[in-house]
Formats: C-alpha cells, sequence, structure tokens
C-alpha cells in the first residue's frame, strides 16, 4: 500500500451546521475509514502564506484548512477514501489528493 496525503480546501463555512454537528461529522468520515488512516492530521489556523522567489505573500485564491494521510492500493482508491470527507459538503470545499513518494 501506498500513503496519499489528502489536503483539504474550504474558503466558507456551511452556516446551517453546527461546530457540533460538525465535529460528528468528521468523527464519523474517520471512524469509517478504519485502518486506512495513518495519520489523521490536523486543521490549519487561518493566514497562511505562501514563499517563492518573488517574496511573500498570502494564501486567499484556495487556503487549505488541514490535512490528514490515509494508506491505498492506488489513487483511484484514495480518491473514493477522499470522497466522503466533509469538506466537500461545504460550499467551496474540495480535496486534493497527493501520492507520497518514499525519501
Amino acid at each position: 500500500m501506498k500513503n496519499y496525503v489528502l489536503l483539504y480546501f474550504n474558503k466558507g463555512v456551511r452556516e446551517d451546521v453546527s461546530p457540533e454537528d460538525f465535529k460528528s461529522e468528521w468523527g464519523n468520515w474517520f471512524g469509517s475509514l478504519g485502518d486506512k488512516i495513518v495519520d489523521a492530521g490536523n486543521p490549519f489556523n487561518d493566514g497562511g502564506k505562501a514563499i517563492s522567489k518573488a517574496g511573500t505573500m498570502d494564501v486567499k485564491d484556495m487556503p487549505s484548512t488541514g490535512y490528514s494521510i490515509v494508506k491505498a492500493n492506488s489513487m483511484d482508491e484514495a480518491l473514493a477514501l477522499a470522497q466522503g470527507c466533509p469538506v466537500i459538503n461545504e460550499p467551496e470545499g474540495a480535496v486534493c489528493v497527493y501520492e507520497t513518494l518514499p525519501m
């Protein structure tokens, strides 16, 4: 099996979901992943920065909001796991999936 990073993006929050329900959605999803979870990860604080040769800039067009690492046999399987992520239900939510490479 390979490891895949799930990188969460979200610009807004559903106003019809309480913080308790939001936590419950995430807990249920993580529970459904079972032993596929390598690292449940953490959410990110607002105000991320990017750095390049041109300097430092704010990250605002598609801010990362957190990450997790899962194990899967293929990119297709990792995408299927990510499909149940609660962030996808957000107005502008998305999950980017990257296969990690051994170093």
